[in-house]
């Protein structure tokens, strides 16, 4: 999958928008007001926000349970939802498999069917303790946050036993104001307690308070001064949700009016008659942030719309790829990079609207993993015939290495040149061995033709000798004059015909040259004195073939000339299917056209008795190879 890897998506926009913000202050509150019970009503509640739904990847049963056994280490707090989301996944799994199998039961034949047996989950046991052992877990850690609450119950209902005893203290009102304010912020920072409590703690503790600024009317002039300071504190809060209108992030905005609205429960009352106003600024600020918000999801289902028609059209690009086209890897890297492409788009495109958003991801998931599923097998593929390349190749080195040391020059190096012409029919072997195989394969021939050329570099002199004794006897051939008679003409020609067969290799490159310069010669003598020609070759010939007969390393040198024939024999061969290749493209009804097919006639007869000639050749070399 080069899975191929991926990426994640989570759900689309959660539809259910919080209600507003708002908060009421109560009258007759002197210090902090019992704005909680109001904070439940209008404000969204943080269960709301946090317990979003938790998306995972699509994993099998095995990898649930795999998820989960490495969850349970982990704080529950952190991944309660995601446990859960788990379990619905893997039971949604099981009953798709279930639900196949019935089906498959169902379209057997009645004949054929026994009854219906539920496919056996060897998951399951072990997913229920698991979720048995989370389910604890879960129990221990809620008790934990219950025994937390109910001790911050306890908390609170003593400072509001103290304060009571503030009250009925009367005549020292005065002196209980430092340990008041003391108890007051204690009784704001313990936050977590019975939900059932909550509001009755506030009333409670707002009525203490009030009744113990009431009592307090030699200390008017701290009450007017906190009056002051809280009415500065909520002005300010004010103008802050004020400005959060001409913030471009919106839901930055709602977040900050939350922390906002939190702030303001905190804060103590104002004087009377600027209770109402200070409030009324404040929820109207409230309001406008709430519309923004509102509107703000009304554009987000809008945009979610068009992002399901984008998502949709990537999709059907993605399936639109003909995997069975792709048959080499830059082909496969064309299409991957294409894939990826499609991937980044993805991405940058947003959520589609939820009923489909997590079937359009699944959907697209599919498409990359049987992609990238494809791409694996045929790398695979690739991969297993590489390394049956790589097993052919070694066994040329063996091959190569066992003829390196060979001193029979000719037949070696034509095993040698095979074991090249083979090692370039086989494919590629994986890149790790290609170098090391290659330079061992390498090594051998190459030691055994350094070999071979050292060996006939002595031998350069010696055929430069040859050319120039061979050049020789053809210019006397050509000397001999018009006068001589046929009988002695004749006997000058066969013996330097002799002198000839006599002569030792020359240079390669002069090889066919200078044979054609030779019988050239030898040629236009017979045919002067009419002795016929093919007779004339065979002879002269056949006391070659004497004299490389009794000469060292005789066999070596039967075999090549007989190497060298069959080659002559089948170029001879395929002019002559050339030539009668030809005969049927002409048009003998016209005399031009009768012309070339008297001229194809005479070359396809003379190519055939060369061809004769040289099975006769070929047949003498075999008798004294017997």
């Amino acid at each position: 999958m080069e899975s191929q890897d991926i990426f994640q998506e989570k759900n689309g926009v959660d539809e259910n928008l919080p209600k507003n913000a708002e908060v009421e202050e109560k009258e007759g509150v002197t210090n902090a007001e019992p704005l909680a019970q109001e904070a439940d009503e209008t404000s969204v509640p943080e269960t709301e926000e946090a317990e979003q739904p938790v998306v995972v990847e699509k994993y099998s049963r095995e990898q649930i349970v795999a998820r989960i056994k490495t969850l349970l280490d982990t704080p529950i707090e952190e991944v309660k939802d995601e446990v859960e989301s788990l379990k619905q996944q893997y039971y949604k799994i099981r009953k798709a498999e279930i639900e196949a199998a019935h089906k498959l039961f169902e379209e057997t034949p009645e004949e054929e069917r026994g009854d219906f047996q539920i496919p056996f989950d060897d998951q399951e046991e072990e997913l229920k303790r698991l979720l048995t052992d989370f389910k604890e877990k879960k129990s221990a850690y809620i008790e934990l946050q219950e025994k937390v609450r109910e001790a911050n119950l306890t908390r609170k209902q003593a400072i509001l036993d103290r304060i009571k005893e503030f009250l009925d203290d009367t005549d020292n009102i005065g002196k209980y104001y430092n340990e008041f304010k003391e108890l007051q912020q204690e009784f704001k920072e313990i936050v977590e307690v019975p939900a059932t409590e909550v509001s009755n703690l506030w009333k409670q503790f707002q009525t203490y308070s009030e009744n113990f600024y009431d009592l307090l009317k030699i200390h008017n002039e701290l009450r007017d001064y906190d009056f002051k300071k809280n009415l500065e504190q909520k002005t300010a809060l004010c103008e802050q949700a004020e400005a959060l209108a001409e913030n471009a992030d919106i839901l930055a905005s709602f977040k900050t009016l939350q922390s906002l609205h939190d702030e303001w429960r905190g804060i103590g009352p104002v004087s009377k008659e600027l209770r109402e106003s200070i409030w009324t600024r404040f929820k109207e600020a409230s309001t406008v942030i709430n519309k923004r918000y509102q509107q703000h999801f009304e554009s987000l289902k809008e945009t979610a719309q068009a992002n399901e028609q984008a998502k949709t059209a990537l999709c059907e690009e993605l399936e639109g790829i003909d995997c069975d086209a792709l048959q080499s890897f830059a082909e496969w890297d064309e299409k991957t990079k294409m894939i990826l492409d499609l991937q980044e788009r993805w991405k940058a495109i947003g959520f589609a609207t939820r009923k489909v958003n997590t079937q359009l991801f699944e959907r697209f998931r599919k498409g990359c993993d049987q992609f990238f599923a494809r791409k694996a097998e045929y790398y695979k593929s690739v991969k297993e015939n590489m390394a049956a390349n790589l097993e052919k190749k070694k066994a040329l080195c063996e091959q190569a290495e066992a003829l390196k040391e060979s001193t029979d020059w000719r037949a070696t190096a034509d095993k040698l040149v095979k074991l090249q012409q083979e090692w370039r029919t086989i494919g590629a072997v994986p890149r790790k061995y290609s170098d090391a195989v290659w330079k061992k394969f390498t090594e051998a021939c190459d030691y055994f033709f350094e070999r071979r050329k050292q060996n006939f570099s002595s031998k350069k002199d010696e055929e430069q000798a040859n050319l120039l004794a061979k050049q020789a006897v053809i210019e006397k051939l050509n000397a001999i004059g018009e006068t001589v008679d046929k009988e002695d003409g004749l006997a000058q020609v066969r013996a330097l015909m002799a002198e000839w067969a006599a002569v030792g290799h020359v240079p390669f490159k002069e090889k066919d040259k200078l044979r054609k310069q030779y019988q050239d010669a030898v040629d236009a003598h017979f045919k002067r004195w009419n002795v016929k020609e093919n007779l004339n070759r065979m002879n002269a010939f056949a006391e070659n073939v004497e004299q490389l007969a009794s000469s060292e390393q005789a066999q070596n040198k039967l075999y090549h000339e007989r190497e060298r024939l069959v080659r002559a024999y089948e170029n001879l061969k395929s002019d002559l299917q050339t030539y009668q290749n030809n005969m049927g493209f002409l048009n003998i009804s016209t005399q031009s056209g009768n012309k070339m097919v008297k001229e194809l006639e005479r070359k396809i007869q003379k190519l055939k008795e060369d061809m004769e000639l040289l099975v006769q050749k070929i047949d003498l070399i075999d008798e004294k190879l017997r």
